[in-house]
């Protein structure tokens, strides 16, 4: 069905569905709000009317309405960044929890909770950007150490890249593990935190902060898929065509590490959305990067706002973490993708 809309339609589709998401994100939790509060709310917040002192608005506008926020714009980084990724490595099983980017910015972020400014000399200046600096020096240093191991043999190999993948997260695991064991019970709550992805935490500085660095990421890669479709015809081919794909790895590279690091410094580790996204539009409608990024971007959004309406239902009235439910969700579907490339079945074409 999909395949007879053009881009444009697909991309309203989404952005409808999208728009239901975050209506049900808003209105479900601990407080319940129905849509016409929803729309009275926004309408407060938009006029600076209302009554300040009521609990329900003070409780949609300070604790729910930054969470749905942060929820998609989380969401759509992860799938922008899935997307680009798999179109940079040409291959549809990365992602940046496989890639070393996650578990590196989850152990930049655990050196600024345990060790601090006695560590980091950068940590005191940058006060609240400490999180977000060490995690994106973090996840690009590890990033780039598993490019560079499977692009050993002049190609990006797959098997290569996932047995460096597993390296990398198992070194960056390994020291997230120490550093949780060293530290004190708040500083190994918040460590817990990253290994596991939340949004109870949300407030409006992590949500300027996600979408700053989502808006800059998508307009780069937006800029660059022309040059992914060429990319996908090899490196020699994309450099016959003026893509440049030394220029456009690194340069992708460094935007998609900024991305997943601020997502993961504000949120936590969330594996496996920016692996079931872009492989589901492809599957369902095209592997154009035109087409794939903005609608990687919107399908990510409304997932990640479905699954965390779910995460807080599930155990009502605690909260399931994030990660375990993308994980539960997202592992089998990279088994199955795994099991198609080994059978020779499924190959890709960007």
């Amino acid at each position: 069905m999909l395949r007879r809309l053009s881009h444009a339609q697909v991309h309203a589709l989404l952005g409808a569905l999208l728009a239901v998401a975050l209506l049900v994100s808003a209105c479900v939790g601990a407080f319940s709000f129905t849509p016409a509060q929803v729309v009275g709310f926004l309408g407060d917040l938009a006029t600076g009317r209302g009554d300040a002192g009521a609990i329900d608005r003070n409780v949609f506008l300070r604790l729910r309405l930054p969470r749905v926020l942060l929820a998609g714009l989380t969401g759509a980084v992860l799938g922008v960044s899935g997307t680009t990724m798999q179109g940079l490595f040409r291959n549809p099983i990365v992602e940046p929890g496989l890639v070393g980017t996650s578990a590196g910015a989850a152990l930049g972020a655990a050196l600024v909770f345990v060790l601090g400014g006695s560590a980091l000399a950068f940590s005191t200046p940058l006060g609240a950007l400490a999180v977000p600096a060490a995690a994106f020096a973090a996840a690009l240093g590890a990033t780039l150490l598993v490019y560079r191991v499977s692009a050993s043999f002049a190609r990006v190999d797959v098997f290569t890249l996932l047995l460096a993948g597993v390296a990398v997260n198992a070194v960056c695991a390994a020291g997230t593990g120490f550093l949780s064991y060293v530290a004190r019970d708040p500083q190994a709550r918040n460590i817990t935190f990253w290994s596991l992805g939340t949004f109870t935490t949300a407030d409006w500085r992590g949500v300027a902060l996600v979408g700053t660095a989502f808006a800059a990421g998508f307009t780069w890669s937006l800029r660059d898929a022309k040059r992914l479709n060429a990319l996908m015809l090899g490196e020699e081919e994309a450099a016959y065509l003026g893509a440049s794909p030394g220029r456009l790895v690194r340069r992708l590279l460094l935007v998609n590490t900024v991305m997943v690091a601020v997502a993961t410094a504000m949120t936590g580790s969330i594996a496996f959305l920016g692996l079931v996204v872009p492989h589901a539009l492809r599957m369902l409608r095209s592997a154009d990067y035109r087409f794939l990024i903005p609608a990687s971007a919107l399908l990510g959004a409304a997932l990640m706002s479905v699954i965390d309406v779910v995460a807080r239902l599930v155990v009502r009235p605690a909260e399931l973490p994030i990660g375990i439910i993308t994980a539960a969700v997202g592992a089998p579907v990279f088994l199955w993708i795994l099991f198609r490339q080994g059978r020779g079945g499924a190959r890709f074409h960007g």
